[in-house]
Order: C-alpha cells, then structure tokens, then sequence
C-alpha cells in the first residue's frame, strides 16, 4: 500500500537548469569483462518494486536463413551466419533470448544490463566512438546495431571490411522492432507472433492509463544518463515513453529536452515529482539509497522524497525499448493507478 503524504504546494515556476548529455570520451578498445556493481538486496522501507511477469518468449525453432532484409540505414543486406552475434544493445538481446538465441549473443557492450549481454564471450565499450578496428576484432559473423545515431557512421567501413551488418533503430515502436529483429535471425513468422503479444500489453497498459483519476507526476532518473552525471529522463527516452503510455506525466517533458539531461537542485525541487523512479542497474549505481540521496539531495524535498515514494524497475522493462516493455507498461500502469486513487483521497488534495 502506498504511503499517504501530503503534497506539496505547486510551485508556479519551473526553475530548472538542463545540461545537454554529452557523449563518454572513452576510447573505442574493445574489453573481455563487465564492472561489478553492488547493490542492496532488499529496497529501503516504503519503496516498491514495480515489474511485469509476462515477457513473451516462443519455442527455440529452426532458423529460416539465409533472409535478405532492408537494414534502417536503407541499405540491403544478406545475412547467412548469425552465430556469432555482436549486439549494439540489451534492445536485441532480449529479442534474441525470446527467440531462443541466447547463445548466439557473441559480444555485447559492457554496460549490458540483461544477464544474457554480461555472460557474452566479449564486450566492447558503448558510445559514440566506438571503432571499427575495436568491432572486426571480435571476429563476429553479424553485427546488429541498434542505433543509426551511433551505428550509422561505422556502417559502411565495417561492412568494406567484411562484417555482416544490419541496423534496427531503436527510435521506433517496439512491436516493429520485434518484427524487424525476428527477421534478422530467420524468424519472420515467430517475430509476427512476439510482436502481436508485445502490442496486446502496450494496449492493456494504455486501457489501464485512461482510468486513473489523475495524472501522478513521475520523475525518472539515471545515474550515468548526463554524460556520466546523475540525470533526469528526457521526452524522447523509453522511459519517457512507458511513464506517458501508463498514464503518468514524466516531469522531463515539461524542460522540452532529448536523451537524458542534468537537472540542477532547484529544478528538481520546481517540477514537484510525486513518484521517484529509478532502475534497478541504475540504484546499483548510485550505491543503494544513501548514494541517490546523495546525488540529489533536493530530492527529499519534493511530494515524492517526503513521502519516500521511490519505485524501482528493471531496466529491460523501463530504459530498453524492446520485448519487455508491454509488461513493463502495464505493471507501472497498475501501480500508477493505485496512486492516483490514493493522491486523490489524500488531505488537501
């Protein structure tokens, strides 16, 4: 049951400072481990841990290969070998392990958040400078990008050099990305079934959204998303996206930023958020509770830190756009829900 608090006055003024999120300077090596992170096993007294249980997965079947399909960047490529699988983003780990694939998944960045993406054989570090050099040493036999932002521009050296490559971009409806992804690996047909199912949770999370009594204000913040700085979830992040879809207003929308952007203490305390939400990776980040307190102390001071409202997600279903987002959506859909209900009823409301 959620904590019933009373909320604070509504600030008249949004005072709040972005930050653009710049691009990690690391360089392009390519890496054989992950970082280990801790984390508190329980969350804190009065959080809650939202999820969804129903990720859709089919039947590991034969592969349909080889399939030419038409890559995002518009380019037409012919996939023979998906064995050894180097992977742009946990987006098409999750499509591959609800293909039965996980195994083919080669290498994978280093800030993977799914299990299958960390138990890869190799890793590479994630961002825009990413080489080719880096990538052909893996020895893959497919590349699958997930990003023509960040992907685009090694395309085509990768692709004079042999590798095998194809782009699914990620800023796209998740029922299509399935699809496209499917096919990719020789499952066009599973890929229709996959991305029917994700569809049916998007619109059980949005049939649940127009029931609320109100619009709870959520913030959603990032450990790393600011160029490696402590940032709050812009308008165009799958996080921004899931919080609109399950009927909250995510508080970054109003600063009409992109990605992930930093956000100064006054304005944290200016867009009074009711809910606190933060991923699971991202909580390890910060060093459990103590440590996102630290990173933003004003946060105590808004609707959501006096009532220690803080939700926490697992990143497959909150900041990766793909398979686990349907679930995802109707999880926090639900729990939005029961907080509207109780922010209405609450003294002064």
């Amino acid at each position: 049951m959620f904590e019933r608090r009373l909320r604070a006055p509504l600030l008249l003024v949004l005072a709040c400072a972005l930050a653009a999120c710049a691009p990690s300077s690391a360089p392009p090596e390519a890496a054989s481990t992950t970082d280990a992170r801790a984390t508190p096993d329980a969350l804190s007294e009065g959080w809650l841990r939202i999820a969804g249980t129903d990720i859709p997965r089919v039947a590991r079947s034969q592969q349909d290969l080889p399939v030419t399909v038409r890559s995002d960047d518009d380019v037409e490529v012919t996939i023979t070998d998906t064995a050894r699988t180097i992977v742009g983003n946990d987006d098409i780990v999750m499509v591959m392990d609800s293909l039965g694939l996980s195994d083919q998944v080669f290498a994978a960045p280093t800030n993977a958040v799914t299990e299958t993406g960390r138990q890869a054989q190799h890793h590479f570090l994630f961002n825009r400078t990413t080489g080719v050099e880096g990538i052909l040493s893996l020895d893959g036999t497919l590349f699958v990008g997930n990003s023509l932002r960040r992907h685009g521009k090694l395309a085509q050296p990768l692709r004079d050099a042999g590798q095998t490559l194809v782009i699914v971009d990620e800023l796209q409806p998740i029922p299509e990305k399935v699809r496209k992804l499917a096919t990719v690996f020789g499952h066009t047909d599973e890929g229709e079934q996959l991305a029917t199912q994700v569809q049916q949770q998007l619109d059980e999370a949005a049939r649940i959204a127009a029931t609320h009594t109100r619009k709870p204000r959520v913030i959603h913040i990032s450990a790393t998303g600011g160029g490696g700085a402590p940032a709050v979830a812009g308008a165009d992040t799958a996080a921004a996206g899931m919080i609109r879809l399950a009927g909250g207003i995510n508080v970054g929308d109003e600063a009409k930023v992109s990605n992930y952007s930093q956000l100064s203490n006054e304005g944290i305390v200016a867009v009074e958020p009711e809910v606190i939400l933060v991923s699971e990776d991202d909580l390890r980040v910060f060093g459990g509770e103590a440590g996102l307190w630290k990173a933003y102390p004003t946060l105590k001071q808004t609707p959501a830190g006096l009532a220690n409202r803080v939700w926490v997600m697992p990143d497959t279903q909150l900041k990766v756009s793909s398979i686990g987002g349907g679930t995802g959506a109707v999880a926090l859909a639900q729990a939005l829900t029961t907080l509207a209900a109780e922010l209405d009823t609450a003294p002064g409301a």
